[in-house]
């Protein structure tokens, strides 16, 4: 075998070892994604609670404005979603994506309460993924304009979940 055979043959097999991984750089990879997704997981998940919590208080918002037209040409609130537009109420009615659906409006009669008022609330539908948000369980949307939140444990997380406020 000549040199220049023996040089050309000691060139290929380089050739052919630097074109894998080895083992240890495919492990390195292996945690440098692990570590990216562990980080960017949870940050997507809180992304998308958000965006569906902005839905369902821009659902909130609009009823309560039907609400107070119809209240503009009828003169009371009304509890039957038929009268404000709407498909309905209640957990078989998700609103938009479907991750929250809006309870049947508290109107209570104003012969006890001395005036007209109304009460909405979102509520998260159970199963989809926004039921195991901690911060912001449900929504509500009172004739006076209050807006008001509860947490998972029942307690008013208002400042965090009506951020504009």
């Amino acid at each position: 075998m000549t040199p220049q055979h023996r040089i050309s043959n000691l060139l290929r097999a380089r050739a052919l070892r630097a074109a894998g991984f080895t083992l240890i750089e495919l492990m390195i990879v292996v945690v440098i994604v692990a570590v990216l997704v562990m980080v960017a997981v949870p940050s997507y998940l809180h992304q998308m609670r958000e965006s569906r919590r902005t839905e369902a208080r821009n659902y909130l918002v609009e009823l309560a404005s039907r609400e107070e037209r119809y209240y503009a040409t009828q003169n009371a609130y009304t509890p039957t979603a038929a009268n404000l537009g709407y498909g309905g109420f209640g957990s078989g009615n998700p609103v938009g994506s479907g991750f929250y659906y809006i309870a049947t409006p508290a109107v209570p009669d104003p012969n006890n309460t001395g005036q007209p008022s109304f009460s909405l609330t979102a509520d998260p539908v159970t199963g989809k993924g926004q039921d195991l948000d901690t911060s912001c369980a449900s929504f509500t949307v009172e004739s006076n304009g209050k807006r008001t939140a509860l947490n998972s444990s029942g307690a008013d997380d208002s400042s965090v979940c009506w951020p504009s406020q």
